[in-house]
């Protein structure tokens, strides 16, 4: 059982209090099956860490690690999981890392089946005995004010998606929650265009692309279960990717075709031996990808938009993480 635990939570997502409650209704419930827990333990000592503006995750899971917890439980969205995990991995800290999502994606969580929309499950689920071992990428980016170097769980990439980002009104996302990005969408589409760019990987000679979308990722599921990576395992120390380079209305519909039906429905029922790929859609794996463009674009890390970049190198750390 975990006798000590630090809480990294975003203020900006819930108030203390409602997390404090789901917490007790996990621990109480513990020895009902829900924890895997036996009944009759005393509770274990929490201590709480709340993030800020200026520290939005990574210096203050330093100091609760400074703690020495057996269990370290962050609260909050994708940004602050992103933050919380990056330091854990770049200190190679041993602590098993639970996650109460609270935010409008809750992608890490979603792809590794925690429970979404419920607070106390969320706690019981970092409660509960086993411990997965994630893999963290790792992107070294050019922005406008220099080179910065950034820990991902999710996925990073140009094109749509992070326009999509840039696009979605933050009010109606606030209310609407991952449904404000498909309002954005139409906007995004339109104001991508097909580009050249160059991108190498591992130790293979690089090779001139073209496309309106890259994407990298360490899962592979969006919000609303869209398998936009299908075969991308956050535990198999490898970075799965996406070029997409589709055009007019007949391109984008053999696209959705190719990643909702063909890597999407009709891999659940076995009908095929691998992933499809079209002349718009071009699927790939790797452990070190580099990608140099001609123009800036807009750049995004786990649904965060980072500005505009022409050149970045992904890595990926295997085993960089151990999720509840």
């Amino acid at each position: 059982m975990d006798t000590t635990i630090a809480i990294v939570w975003n203020p900006s997502k819930t108030d203390r209090e409602t997390l404090e409650k789901g917490l007790a209704k996990a621990i109480a419930t513990r020895g009902k099956g829900i924890g895997k827990a036996s009944s009759g333990e005393p509770e274990p000592e929490v201590t709480w860490w709340e993030t800020t503006v200026d520290d939005p995750g990574q210096g203050i899971a330093e100091k609760a690690l400074a703690t020495r917890p057996d269990l370290l439980i962050v609260a909050g969205g994708d940004g602050t999981v992103r933050a919380v995990a990056e330091h854990v991995a770049d200190a190679e800290a041993d602590v098993a890392l639970g996650i109460v999502p609270l935010g409008t994606g809750n992608l890490l969580a979603r792809n590794l089946d925690v429970p979404v929309g419920n607070v106390a499950n969320a706690f019981a689920r970092a409660l509960s005995e086993g411990d997965r071992s994630v893999d963290v990428g790792w992107v070294e980016v050019d922005l406008e004010g220099g080179k910065e170097r950034h820990g991902f769980v999710v996925m990073i990439g140009f094109g749509i998606d992070a326009q999509m980002i840039a696009e979605t009104d933050e009010d109606l996302k606030a209310k609407a929650g991952w449904l404000a990005y498909v309002e954005s969408l139409g906007r995004a589409l339109k104001a991508n265009e097909i580009v050249p760019f160059h991108i190498a990987k591992d130790d293979e000679p690089g090779r001139d692309e073209q496309g309106h979308t890259l994407l990298i990722g360490n899962c592979g599921v969006l919000q609303g279960g869209f398998p936009v990576l299908p075969d991308a395992d956050p535990s198999d120390g490898e970075l799965d990717y996406l070029v997409l380079s589709a055009e007019g209305v007949g391109e984008w519909l053999g696209t959705l075709k190719t990643m909702v039906w063909d890597n999407g429905l009709k891999r659940l029922t076995g009908a095929r031996d691998e992933d499809a790929t079209s002349e718009a859609v071009n699927l790939g794996r790797a452990r070190r990808i580099s990608v140099s463009l001609p123009e800036p674009r807009g750049f995004q890390i786990d649904g965060e938009g980072m500005g505009e970049t022409t050149s970045f190198e992904v890595s990926i750390q295997p085993g960089a993480i151990r999720v509840r």
